[in-house]
Formats: C-alpha cells, structure tokens, sequence
C-alpha cells in the first residue's frame, strides 16, 4: 500500500493516520501513476532527486525498497519539507534528505543520475527551461522519468476532451507529440514515451475528480469509496493505451549542454 509512511505525519488526526495505515495515501491518480512509475527505476543509480516532492510519497518508496540509494525530494512547500524531515527521522531513513529548491531558479549542476518529475511540468510556464535545468543537474549519462497529464482526457466512457481545468496549472496537458519535442529541446535523449491511464484508470480517476475538485472536498465521500476505486483502478495497470490522460518519457542526457 503505496503511502503508508504518510501517517507519521503529526499533523493529521488520529483517523487520517489509521485510514492511512490500512488503504496507503488516499490519493486515485497518485496511485495510478506510481503503479506506472515506480517499476521502472532500479537499484542501478546512486544519486536520485524526487523533483516537486509534495508529501514525498515517491521519496519515501524509493527510499525504503533502495536503502544504498540517497534520494533527494526537493519542493517550495517549506511546511511539507520539515513535515517529511520529520517522517524520514521517525523511520529512520538516513538515505532520504529533503531540500528546498524552486525548480524555475535551481542551479544544481552534474548531481544525480536520475530525476523523477511527476505532474509538475504542467504547473510551470516556462517548462522548457525547467527540463534544460534537470539535465544540468543530471549527470552525463544521467535519465529523467517525466509523466505528465495527457491534453485529452476520456470522458464518460467512450467520448474525449480536453483534460482537467486544475488551479496553478499553466496548461491542462501535453499530447505525447508535443512533450517529446520540448525534452528534444531541452537535448535529451528520449529512450522511451507512451500514454498512461487506461480505460479502467480513467474512469476511476474522473470519479476521484467528480467528488474532490482535485482540491480535496468532500472528504468524507471520498475515504468511503476510495478503496473501491482504488480496487477497480488495479486491473488497469497494465494496460497500454494508445492514447491516454497521462504521459510518460524516459530519456537520457548524453553530453554537458547549459553550463
């Protein structure tokens, strides 16, 4: 159960913690990506950052499953970053450190060998130089893994439209056309790309979006059908869409460019 560290977390009541415990974080699209993501990183790298952290779901399994491995969640959310010192101390995950850095100004240069950037591109206007700044940081040699949201989402069951209108994002997507130009232009290397959320995952997504507003209402309603969804959504992780409403790329830096 994919988040289940998160109930350390002291600010969350009782209930969070012990709802948290059995199901894992209560978050559908989270879950969907990290059944996408995770399987693809191995004990192969040294150095990792979990760029735009959030509560550090992603930090904290990689950390966990590679205790060799340092894992590096940066993020702006200062609150978010001393709640998962906090979490990281408690379980004793000396191999996990978070910083802060703003990903538009970050000026780490040749320091991982691999970046992990879940759903953060679209929060960011100039994403082109965003990528430039994660090959900097990276390595020669060194691989990004990019998902973002697909510009299209499927609707309903069968009809399609334009992704989720989501507070602090700067656009609701990328076809995989256009987000593989924008790693080319950055001077990646694109070792492989393809659409995620298959149709199950879709469509227990867009109830998850239907309840909370991607802005965490209805509480509640949510905690009480979320293992069902999370149940359902299950079966469609290996699916393979040829379009869907995520997007993810792997590539590699293969020489020193934006010293």
């Amino acid at each position: 159960m994919i988040g289940r560290i998160i109930r350390f977390d002291k600010t969350l009541s009782k209930t969070e913690k012990f709802y948290i415990g059995i199901f894992g974080m209560p978050i559908n699209g989270l879950r969907i990506r990290a059944r996408r993501i995770l399987p693809l990183i191995t004990s192969g790298y040294k150095n990792i950052m979990d760029a735009g952290c959030g509560q550090g779901v992603f930090t904290f399994e990689l950390a966990k499953k590679f205790p060799d491995i340092k894992i590096t969640g940066i993020d702006i959310d200062k609150n978010a970053l001393e709640i998962n010192k906090d979490i990281a101390q408690i379980n004793e995950l000396t191999n996990c450190n978070f910083e802060y850095q703003d990903i538009t100004k970050m000026e780490v240069k040749d320091r991982f060998d691999l970046i992990i950037t879940v759903d953060n591109l679209e929060h960011i206007e100039d994403d082109v130089d965003a990528l430039k700044r994660f090959y900097r940081a990276l390595v020669p040699g060194g691989e990004i893994i990019i998902h973002v949201p697909g510009y299209y989402r499927r609707w309903l069951f069968f009809g399609w439209s334009v992704n989720f209108d989501v507070e602090g994002h700067y656009r609701p997507g990328y076809t995989i056309e256009e987000i593989e130009k924008k790693v080319k232009d950055a001077d990646f290397q694109i070792i492989t790309s393809y659409y995620t959320y298959g149709w199950l995952e879709t469509i227990t997504n867009n109830i998850s979006y239907w309840i909370t507003g991607a802005r965490m209402k209805n509480k509640y309603l949510y905690s009480f059908i979320f293992p069902f969804l999370l149940f359902v959504s299950y079966f469609g992780k290996n699916s393979k869409p040829k379009k869907g409403a995520g997007v993810l790329i792997k590539a590699k830096k293969t020489i020193n460019k934006y010293l």
